[in-house]
């Protein structure tokens, strides 16, 4: 039997209505948002046109859904696991990399990890002795390799250089395998220089064609969405190509499959926003955000490739729907004094502490315990040990970084870039989310030093694409308190251009390091988190492209798409999606 923090007597008090309508200190001297008000790279953006209350059909219909459905749908996915394994046996490595190729992209992944592994074990493309092989062939296998955990050599890739270290002439006319190089370039590590070439290359030769060929759809879409950089139902139905046999059968099953994960998600949104009405906090606090659909959609993303983690998705939720709600209370509500009180009173994490709160923050702290002390009964009923002094800390740290930050744009004194980095990791609740997630997958407090840099170089691409983001959207010129400002106050003679163009190098070294971690973590026993881990960073483009008018319709979309549309609106979905270019 595993230890619990026990829960204390709850104290009365009173019922805590909002105070005032008034600005905290904080809030007035915070950096210019406009109309978004987003927190300045955190997990929480602003001003995104999702739906906020809006209804679902008759839950009675998805259950008539669920009972003439499923057990078409088992019946297939087990039909097609025969296909799998009898690809297993066929001696041509090209037509089974793209087998399990598309079966990726159609994110059908999930259902055959032990097919995959078995398929990629036996590939037998030597990459140091590509001979004849073709540049789609080797790309394709790189990357394919690469992706789950093989050790390859960029090095492969020089042998498509002609005698003066540039890749050939003779790869222009080859669309498809620049493609995959391209492709293949964005699994790259820190120092491999030859697919920074690569990538330099192949993507001059396909802005080329793309101009001249303005029907190629499918190659437009992936030069925009490369798929290590995406998420897999961005490009549902839209990136299969070929005429093997088994197409039709795969995207049809890849269809069943789409329809069963949107009833499995919006059950699990019903759940959660049954839940947050219940709290009663939007009562309590009502300046606050109220986006249930919002913070389920970053756990949905991040948790995708398996439609079985209904309680993981919930309980994710839940810890994200109260960083968007102390955020809130950071910037709209709290004084100066009383975040610092709030603050200490997460660092106690004693119910005995709302007696130090004033009213309006003493159901959030309530609510917050909570919830986080179920999260850790709940991880301790299935795997056997209790997280929760890891769990406080995140809350802590957050609340730490989101205190410091206040008191920053209370004195209008900025710190130099960073220092302003540094805190800007942790106020972006990423640590919060990850630490969670690893512990509600079933993995041990004594491994948690082992996702250290994977956590802070997914929170740095968070924080910089939203400073990034919104300066540019909001047309601050830097002057909006983010990193652009900082880095132009370190360094005299800078312009926002320049500014600008070193924040989107810096996320793209991010992403090699990235890779690099995930890499080092590739083994089956954290796959599923590395694969969540990725989906987090996949997300950060969507909640953070604003259009002119400072809303996030990409993201609306997607929300669309996967939860709320009917099939009949699918498909123009999918196309206002895929035709989207939210890349750096």
């Amino acid at each position: 039997m595993c230890s619990l923090l026990m829960n204390t007597p709850l104290p009365e008090y009173h019922s805590c209505r909002s105070p005032t309508r008034r600005q905290s200190a904080a809030a007035t001297t915070r950096r210019r948002r406009s109309s978004v008000q987003c927190s300045g790279g955190r997990f929480t953006p602003r001003g995104a046109a999702t739906p906020q209350d809006y209804h679902f059909d008759d839950p009675n219909n998805d259950n008539v859904f669920k009972g003439y459905f499923v057990g078409e749908y088992e019946v297939k996915l087990e039909k097609f696991r025969g296909l799998l394994k009898s690809k297993r046996k066929e001696d041509d490595p090209m037509e089974k990399l793209i087998f399990v190729d598309t079966i990726q992209r159609l994110d059908m992944a999930g259902h055959y990890r032990k097919e995959f592994d078995t398929i990629m074990e036996k590939h037998n493309l030597k990459l140091g002795d590509v001979g004849q092989s073709s540049l789609l062939q080797v790309s394709l296998s790189f990357r394919l390799l690469r992706q789950r955990g093989y050790h390859v050599s960029a090095d492969v890739f020089n042998n498509f250089k002609g005698q003066h270290g540039k890749f050939g002439d003779e790869l222009k006319q080859d669309v498809w395998g620049l493609l995959e190089l391209y492709e293949s370039t964005h699994l790259s590590f820190e120092e491999e220089n030859i697919l920074n070439e690569a990538q330099h290359f192949s993507s001059q030769l396909l802005h080329t064609h793309l101009a001249a060929n303005t029907n190629s759809n499918v190659v437009r879409m992936r030069f925009r969405h490369p798929f290590h950089k995406s998420i897999a139902r961005l490009n549902f139905q839209r990136d299969v190509r070929g005429i093997h046999e088994w197409i039709t059968t795969l995207t049809e099953l890849s269809e069943m499959d789409f329809l069963w994960g949107k009833y499995v998600h919006r059950d699990e949104l019903r759940q959660l926003s049954k839940w947050w009405k219940d709290l009663g906090l939007t009562m309590e606090l009502e300046l606050a955000r109220n986006e249930p659909s919002k913070w389920y959609t970053w756990s949905m993303a991040m948790l995708i490739d398996d439609i079985s983690l209904s309680t993981q998705r919930l309980q994710l939720s839940k810890s994200i729907a109260f960083i968007y709600l102390i955020d809130d209370i950071f910037y709209l509500y709290g004084t100066l004094d009383e975040l610092t009180v709030f603050t200490k009173a997460v660092q106690k994490w004693d119910y005995d502490a709302m007696n130090m709160l004033p009213d309006y923050m003493k159901l959030c702290y309530k609510s917050l315990l909570d919830t986080t002390n179920h999260i850790g009964w709940t991880i301790c009923e299935k795997h056997g040990f209790n997280p929760i002094n890891s769990l406080k800390q995140t809350w802590t740290s957050l609340c730490d970084a989101f205190l410091v930050e206040a008191n920053w744009f209370a004195s209008e004194k900025l710190p130099d870039a960073n220092e302003y980095l540094a805190n800007g990791k942790v106020s972006s609740g990423v640590h919060v989310v990850l630490v969670h997630l690893f512990f509600l997958l079933g993995h041990n407090a004594a491994n948690l030093d082992d996702i250290s840099n994977l956590i802070s170089s997914i929170a740095t691409i968070l924080r910089l694409w939203d400073d990034l983001g919104t300066a540019q959207d909001e047309h601050q010129n830097g002057a909006d308190g983010s990193y652009i400002q900082c880095y132009m106050n370190d360094q005299a003679g800078v312009s926002y251009q320049q500014a600008q163009e070193h924040v989107a190098d810096m996320i793209e070294r991010e992403w090699k390091r990235l890779n690099k971690e995930c890499f080092n973590l590739n083994n089956h026993s954290t796959q599923l988190f590395q694969e969540a881990s990725l989906n987090l960073a996949r997300m950060v483009p969507l909640m953070y492209s604003y259009d002119d008018n400072q809303q996030l319709p990409v993201l609306a979309e997607y929300i669309n798409l996967m939860l709320l549309s009917p099939a009949s609106l699918e498909l123009d979905r999918q196309n206002k999606i895929n035709s989207s270019d939210f890349s750096l």
